[in-house]
């Protein structure tokens, strides 16, 4: 399996996956430019992908939708295009060698989803965009190869930004987004010793910066009396690709 996530956080997520015999991606938002560049650039024709799988119907994540409606779009939400998979909250489905699983979250948008995707041999687990992950679907979670988990905030740099209140509260809610903390507890109750890659993704770019939600995640392997050493741990930027490949 080889990843690469093109771009996360508010101005637009997309992130590709590929497998022997496959190749998707997660969300299509950012620029028409920026994203034709970037599947360029890791030698992705668009036109010999395989689905478009979305997680929820928040403009970053949708904003290109019109240049993947040639493929089949599998999506929670409701989309206006032709070829529209209706899934829910722990459907299992097959994409060439991939079994992807549909995971249920909790955001201020409708019918949010994060995925985990299996090939037989290795499984990755993308989650973005939630409040809180919920501990009836957890279990579809541990034991990953991969993770690309949601890490947007520090509380105390949310707070001091200029934010409306109600905004601020909308972000810390349950249907908000994911602290540095709330990512950090999670991710280290899933891992296991198979796990190789953990990427922090969709960091806000007024609340937080990668070296401080990397500092909490290595602080909380820690407390946890739990061994780093043989993941590889990092933090995505907005705009850059960061690649997974084992």
């Amino acid at each position: 399996m080889k990843v690469d996530l093109l771009c996360s956080g508010s101005k637009g997520n997309c992130c590709l996956v590929r497998t022997q015999r496959s190749s998707i991606v997660i969300d299509c938002g950012s620029t028409k430019k920026y994203l034709m560049a970037s599947l360029q650039s890791v030698s992705q024709d668009i036109q010999t992908l395989d689905a478009l799988l979305v997680t929820h119907s928040h403009k970053d994540h949708i904003s290109q939708l019109k240049h993947f409606e040639h493929l089949p779009i599998y999506s929670y939400c409701d989309l206006d295009v032709q070829d529209h998979r209706c899934i829910k909250p722990l459907d299992r489905f097959i994409i060439g060698d991939m079994q992807i699983t549909v995971i249920g979250l909790s955001h201020d948008a409708p019918n949010t989803v994060g995925y985990v995707i299996e090939d037989g041999c290795q499984k990755l687990v993308y989650i973005t965009d939630t409040g809180y992950l919920p501990n009836h679907e957890k279990a579809y979670l541990e034991n990953a190869d991969h993770y690309i988990f949601e890490s947007n905030h520090d509380m105390e740099m949310l707070m001091h930004t200029a934010r409306p209140m109600f905004v601020k509260q909308r972000i810390l809610s349950d249907s908000g987004h994911l602290s540095n903390e709330d990512a950090s507890h999670n991710i280290t109750s899933l891992i296991n010793t198979k796990t190789k890659n953990i990427v922090l993704a969709h960091l806000s770019q007024e609340a937080n910066v990668p070296e401080l939600a990397l500092d909490v995640l290595n602080d909380t392997f820690l407390k946890k009396d739990l061994r780093s050493s043989n993941i590889r741990i990092q933090a995505a930027p907005q705009f850059g690709i960061v690649s997974i490949e084992d």
